[in-house]
C-alpha cells in the first residue's frame, strides 16, 4: 500500500470519527434548571434580598430522614407564624425526579412528608417562603437514601 492510499485511510477515518461526534452530540439530552431562565434572572435580587435575610434568622433550617418520612424544620423566628411558600426538591441529574411541594408547616414550624414519594438521589432543596410580609429563601443540600 502506498502512502497515497494511506492518507485517503485516514482521512475516511477521522471524517467518520467526526460523524460518529456529531451524531452523539446531537442525541445527548440537557435538562436546564428552568424553562424560563431568562425572567428569573432578572428577579434575582429578589432571591439574594430573601436569603440574606435567611441568613439573618436564628438558625438555618433543618432537613432530617427516618425510615417513612423526611422532616424539616424552620428556625425559632416562624413558630406559631402564618407561612406561605414552597419547597423544591432539585435533581441535577434528573429532571423526573423534581418534587415542587407547598409549605403546610404546624405550629412548631415542622412539615413531615412521605418518603414514598421520592427517589433515592442528591437533591438540592430550595424553601421559598413568606411570613409577616417577609420574603425568604434557603437552599439546602440533601441525600435521599
Amino acid at each position: 500500500m502506498n502512502w497515497g492510499n494511506k492518507l485517503i485511510l485516514v482521512f475516511i477515518a477521522f471524517a467518520g470519527w467526526m460523524g460518529y461526534l456529531a451524531y452523539r452530540a446531537t442525541s445527548v439530552h440537557i435538562d436546564l434548571v428552568e424553562n424560563d431562565y431568562y425572567k428569573n434572572e432578572l428577579k434575582y435580587q429578589d432571591v439574594i434580598d430573601a436569603n440574606n435575610r435567611t441568613n439573618s434568622l436564628s438558625s438555618k433550617i433543618i432537613i432530617t430522614q427516618d425510615k417513612d418520612h423526611i422532616n424539616f424544620q424552620l428556625p425559632e423566628e416562624m413558630k406559631n407564624t402564618i407561612v406561605k411558600g414552597t419547597v423544591w426538591f432539585y435533581c441535577a441529574s434528573d429532571e423526573k425526579k423534581d418534587r415542587h411541594i407547598k409549605l403546610t408547616l404546624n405550629e412548631n414550624a415542622m412539615q413531615q412528608l412521605d418518603i414514598k414519594n421520592f427517589l433515592p438521589g442528591n437533591y438540592t432543596v430550595k424553601f421559598d417562603w413568606e411570613s409577616n410580609q417577609k420574603k425568604y429563601y434557603e437552599e439546602e443540600t440533601f441525600s435521599i437514601l
